[in-house]
Parts: C-alpha cells; structure tokens; sequence
C-alpha cells in the first residue's frame, strides 16, 4: 500500500493504537533546554522516577544564555537560575549536557542537526514551538508542553492523535536569491497562519528539492507559523551529505544500513495526501513579513495593503492594528519604508547560510 512520508515514519513509531483514536509513540530523540524542563524535572523527583532511557535526551541552555562576556556569567537572576537548574538536572538524571561553556552549546534546533543527534526517519521532540525544524531530515519533529517533557522523559512515550497529511509542492526553478525563508513566507502568504491546522505538512516538489539542508530547516521551521503541527521533507543525498560524518551520526557498518533505510523516507509516487497544494516557484519574489502575523506578508516590490480592501471585518482590524503599530500608513512601498535594525539569530535565522 502506498504511503506519505508522514506516514511511513509514524507507523514505524506507534507502540500501541488506542480506542479513541490516539496512539502511544515512541519518541527517539528528545531535546531539552532550560525554559520548559524544571518542572518536568522536579516532578519526575516528586515521583521518585528516573528517565526511562537517558540517552535519548540531549540538553543545552539556550534561551538564556549571553551571546558576549560569558566570562563574566549571567546577569539576570531568574535566567541564572534556569541555566544552573538545567546543568544540575541533567547531572542528577544523568542527561548529557552542552552546557554554557561547551563548544557544543548553541540555539537547540541549531545544535540537533550540527551535531548529527537529528537524524532521519525520527521521532523528535522539544519543548519548544520551532521543533518543526528538524522535519527538514525527513523527521516528525514537534514542540511539545513541559507536562509532555516529563512524561517523555520518565516513558520514552506521548500520546498523540494523527493529524491529516498536506503536500505543498513547489515546482520549478527559484528566481536568483531567493531563499528557504522566501518560499515559506510565499507558502504562509497564499494559506494564512491557520491553513495548516490540523495537518502535517510535506514540503516538495523541484523547488524544495533545490534548497540546501540550511533552507530546508528554515521552510519547516515555519511549518507551525501556518498553524500545522509538523513540516517534513524527503530524504535524498541533499539530507544524507549534511548528515553524514556529525560526531552522532551512524558510523562504518551502521551507517550503510541507516543509508540504506533513510534512501526509503520519501512519499511513494502514488501516495494519496488529505490536501494538496502545488504553487509555481517562478512567482515567488523576495518576501516581506510588514505586519503582527506571518501572513501579513508581501513581495518587496509590493505597498502595504489598504484596510478598506481587506475580505472581512477580520482581516481590516487585524491590517488596521499593524498598521498601527508598525508605525505604518496603508499605501506605502515596501522599498521605501527605512530599515533601522535587523535581527538575525535564534533557530529561524541562526545557521552560518544565514548569517552570509
């Protein structure tokens, strides 16, 4: 029977189907950080648990951790005492740590991939909402709560319900300079912040295909700003090149058999998905997001939109409040609008590709 790749990497994780229609799934790798895993730590010592197993998790401080001066340690308390809670749990469960002053140590859904712990064909988990990145190997990656975080932790386990699977497939040849982020910004433009609720999402199609693993992170990354719960891409040798030779990757017989298997991780040619999109890669132009919301979005060649153009009640409040608060009249071109600070970092725009 033909299959998606959402589901040939599901099926392989179900351990039991349950009668209301949700699944007990194994989790392969779960990353942690210092926000979202106290708790779950703590309360796995209220119960007098241990993790399950140990060794599928990895944790690095990360959203509290200085960018300079860390010889000078963390300022804010309540940051402080995040990190430090972070490097004390993982010594007590015994978790491996890329704490603050690791080489390692870097942006969660940076250090996944750099460091080889995201493969494909996995099941990854974090307590974070950008989780979705590390779909880009041909993984189900999700955020997930810190109640979650515990019980991953202390089962190797989540319940979950099966979303529907949507395929948007990009064909063609993107335009010069033309980026990952472009395509997803396209993508989130044409299908608004809730087109994928309820969906997985596979990102295909010649276009996609194109992006190196860097701009493919980035596309699945936004998978959630569409509102799905995954976005994932098919392996080829795009995916196994970067995998190939990262400190955790397969190495010598093992990795022929992991190649052999991650060759596999693709939707079969007569696959059937629950909604299909496919958009032209020839109309995609640099993207601006102007307003509040990923789908406030426009070509640089655009003005801003007009509220009294807008198809609801909905949408001219919500063009009106951007407006407002970016500073903004409708009308205005985009290539005349003045850039006073640019932000590159976090897990969207925190790779080397990104930076040049």
């Amino acid at each position: 029977m033909a299959k998606t790749l959402f589901d040939k990497v599901w099926d392989q994780h179900v351990v039991k189907a349950n009668d209301d229609g949700s699944v007990l799934l194994y989790i392969d790798r779960h990353l942690v950080h210092e926000v979202t895993s106290p708790q779950a730590f703590e309360g796995l010592r209220l119960a007098g648990r241990r993790p399950w197993r140990a060794s599928a998790a990895v944790a690095t401080p990360d959203h509290n951790v200085p960018t300079v001066d860390r010889a000078r340690g963390i300022e804010d308390p309540i940051s402080r005492i995040q990190v430090e809670a972070l490097d004390a749990n993982c010594k007590e469960f015994g978790i491996t740590e890329f704490g603050m002053d690791d080489i390692r140590q870097g942006v969660v859904h940076v250090v996944g991939p750099e460091q080889g712990l995201t493969l494909p064909g996995m099941t990854v988990v974090c307590g974070d909402s950008h989780t979705a990145t590390h779909g880009a190997f041909g993984a189900i990656a999700m955020g997930i709560g810190t109640s979650e975080v515990e019980h991953v932790l202390a089962t190797q386990c989540l319940i979950q319900k099966k979303p529907k699977v949507m395929c948007i497939s990009v064909e063609g040849e993107l335009p010069a300079g033309i980026t990952g982020k472009d395509v997803v910004l396209y993508i989130i433009g044409k299908i608004g912040t809730a087109g994928g609720t309820g969906y997985a999402i596979e990102f295909a199609g010649s276009a996609i295909r194109s992006l190196s693993m860097e701009g493919r992170m980035s596309v699945c990354n936004m998978a959630i700003e569409a509102g799905a719960r995954c976005g994932m891409i098919g392996v080829d040798d795009v995916t196994i090149d970067y995998v190939k030779g990262r400190p955790f990757a397969p190495t010598g017989e093992q990795c022929g058999v992991a190649e052999a298997a991650w060759r596999e991780l693709h939707s079969d040619s007569d696959a059937r998905f629950d909604h299909e999109i496919v958009l032209d890669a020839v109309d995609i132009v640099p993207q601006v997001s102007w307003g509040t919301s990923p789908e406030m979005v426009l070509p640089v060649s655009a003005s801003l939109p007009d509220p009294a153009d807008a198809r609801d009640a909905t949408q001219q409040q919500g063009w009106s409040h951007a407006l407002e608060y970016m500073g903004l009249e409708a009308g205005m071109a985009i290539e005349a609008i003045e850039v006073d600070k640019v932000f590159i970092g976090s897990c969207t725009n925190g790779r080397i590709e990104d930076f040049r």
